[in-house]
């Protein structure tokens, strides 16, 4: 199916393809949570919450492969490098107790999904201990034993961990449709360039286009 994308139209194959949710997590998302601990306007990841679950349902409904990451940590926190703990020079570091449990440590309630995007049976969850989703994770295995080659990039945030991603999936050969207005950063200027810099130079990195382009090409496969 054609995608009216940037720079230039995306030839989605949904039996080839993956929809990634990035680190919709509760502790970044929810008023109260440690992203806004940090002071960060927590509403302009929010903004993102409908978009995505629009196109989850229209991907659901295709019958199209889902999948979910969460940023976080073991709980004795052998996976965490000392560098990240004390990045920022914060009061309150990783691991520590915060508004929803420890910070990003994996069973805790700020390190879940949130309700509104909360995975199906069957829809792997890769649990990662950094930016990016294929490190130190099995999303790579996972893709190549189910035959995909394109994943459509959703999540939170645009410049760190989509894009993080997105990098990590050209260099393994993925050819990635990241979706605008399912992404999204505490800092807009920052979103922005985080998709400008996907596209780029004939899109080095990948696609962008908006999600209502994905999920009319959906429904036009599925009426």
């Amino acid at each position: 199916m054609r995608i009216d994308a940037e720079p230039y139209e995306y030839d989605l194959d949904l039996k080839s393809a993956a929809l990634l949710i990035i680190d919709m997590q509760r502790d970044f998302l929810e008023p109260g949570g440690f992203g806004e601990m940090l002071g960060n306007d927590v509403g302009q990841l929010r903004r993102t919450i409908e978009p995505i679950r629009a196109l989850l349902a229209a991907w659901r409904q295709a019958g199209g492969l889902v999948m979910h990451t969460r940023e976080g940590h073991r709980p004795d926190l052998a996976d965490l490098p000392p560098a990240k703990r004390i990045r920022g020079r914060g009061i309150t570091c990783i691991g520590d107790a915060g508004p929803m449990g420890r910070i990003l440590v994996r069973g805790e309630v700020g390190h879940d999904i949130i309700p509104e995007l909360y995975p199906a049976a069957g829809e792997p969850v890769i649990d990662k201990p950094g930016k990016g989703a294929f490190f130190a994770t099995d999303l790579h295995a996972i893709l190549r034993n189910r035959g995909i080659s394109q994943i459509v990039v959703t999540g939170v945030t645009t410049e760190v961990c989509v894009n993080t991603t997105v990098r990590e999936a050209n260099d393994r050969g993925y050819d990635c449709l990241v979706v605008a207005d399912c992404c999204g950063s505490y800092f807009p200027e920052f979103h922005e360039m985080g998709l400008r810099m996907v596209k780029a130079q004939g899109g080095i990195f990948g696609w962008v286009a908006p999600s209502r382009a994905v999920i009319q090409a959906l429904r036009d496969v599925t009426s």
